[in-house]
């Protein structure tokens, strides 16, 4: 289940830093998260860290990317893959 961000953002720039997976970013008029990088901090934190900074709690469940913890779980794998193949 990848996050997202609604137009609710009040461009605080607090969660993009708690982003474990760099799936976070500044859109054209919010931040937006990357679905194809987004595990909601499987593999990393018990919870998702960008929920847990939002002081406008504007990050939801993507209702587009629904994904089990399995899929979740697989998502880590290969980001973490893809960190060890780029700095080696």
């Amino acid at each position: 289940m990848a996050l997202m961000i609604t137009d609710e953002c009040i461009n605080c720039d607090v969660c993009e830093p708690e982003c474990p997976n760099d799936a976070i970013s500044m859109g054209p008029e919010f931040y937006l998260i990357d679905p194809g990088r987004c595990t909601e901090c499987v593999g990393h934190f018990d919870e998702p860290q960008c929920v847990q900074v939002c002081p406008v709690a504007c990050i939801p469940v993507n209702p587009a990317h629904i994904e089990s913890k399995d899929s979740l779980w697989a998502k880590f794998r290969r980001l973490q893959a893809q960190a060890s193949s780029a700095q080696g």
